[in-house]
Order: structure tokens, then sequence, then C-alpha cells
């Protein structure tokens, strides 16, 4: 059985520990992980929600247990580890 799991007011780590490849309003190249989204509002909400200009990748993201925790801490740790696991890794030669 599925649970509904409402995002957790104040949170936004969805919106700031992972990177965004896709160009977002204000953000052609994409952004960075750890950086928040320039579209958060001072509420941490998101302007684009419900919206076409919102990435796809942000619609991919469902929160539960497994990516918010307890917390916003909790979120962050979570969500920060992924990216890290995820990564691109770059290897550079002499």
């Amino acid at each position: 059985m599925d649970t509904v799991f409402s995002c957790r007011p104040g949170c936004a780590a969805c919106c700031t520990a992972p990177s965004i490849t896709s160009p977002i309003p204000g953000m052609p190249q994409g952004k960075p992980a750890g950086v928040p989204c320039v579209q958060l509002d001072d509420g941490l909400r998101c302007r684009l929600f419900g919206t076409p200009e919102r990435p796809s990748f942000c619609g991919t993201l469902k929160p539960g247990p497994d990516m918010c925790g307890t917390s916003r801490q909790d979120a962050m740790a979570l969500l920060s580890a992924l990216e890290r696991a995820t990564a691109t890794i770059t290897l550079s030669f002499p």
C-alpha cells in the first residue's frame, strides 16, 4: 500500500542537493549540485511547479521516506549521497 507523503514546508532539498543538467528558466545551463534553484520562492516552493517550463527531472522526484527522511537535514544528506553515487567521473591524464 502506497502512503501519501507530502513535501515538507521549508525543505526544498530536492531543489538544492541534486544537479539538474537541463535548462531552467533563469539557469540556462541547469544547476550544479548543492546550489538552490533560482525558481524557489521565499517560502522555498517551486515557482514552476505544474508548468511546462519545469524540468522533467523535477517531475521524476517523488517525496517519500527514502528520499526525504524525517527532516530537511536527512533529505539533504540522502539526496547529496545519491548525487555523489550517480555523478559522472571525469578522468584526467597527464
